[in-house]
């Protein structure tokens, strides 16, 4: 057990942040699946990209407000500085995703329940990682972290 704490203690903001990371993948894929199962098509490629889309506004918010508080306890009194450079740091990941769907889902036509499943899910790591890195480098930095 005091492994595990002395474990937790070193490399806490990451465990931290996978955490929230794997929370917000929840709320983005229960989001995207929620629509893409009910009542948009992910054959349809207008309606693939809108689930991602909205999927993506879900989950920023969310890992916003959770990263702020609980990974990297930013006391920034600059929201407005931290949330421009928080979205436009995911921008660059939800293309990446959108890319991702677009590659295999649309292009090689892989538009079956299980293999959106699996393109999503492997999307959702490689975002998971850009996101991290984006939010430790550019948004959160130490620098930035206590700005009044």
């Amino acid at each position: 057990m005091q492994q595990l704490k002395l474990l937790y203690t070193k490399y806490k903001e990451i465990i931290d942040y996978l955490i929230v990371g794997v929370l917000t993948t929840i709320v983005s894929v229960g989001i995207k699946f929620g629509l893409l199962f009910t009542i948009l098509d992910a054959t349809n490629k207008l309606e693939l990209q809108i689930a991602v889309i909205v999927s993506w506004i879900g989950a920023v918010i969310f890992a916003y407000v959770t990263n702020r508080i609980f990974v990297f306890h930013s006391n920034n009194k600059n929201y407005f500085k931290e949330i421009v450079k928080f979205v436009s740091g995911r921008i660059i990941t939800l293309l990446l995703d959108m890319f991702i769907m677009w590659f295999f889902v649309t292009l090689f036509r892989l538009n079956s329940k299980a293999w959106v499943i699996i393109v999503t899910l492997i999307s959702q790591v490689v975002v998971t990682i850009g996101n991290y890195v984006l939010s430790k480098l550019f948004v959160f930095n130490k620098k930035d972290r206590s700005i009044n």
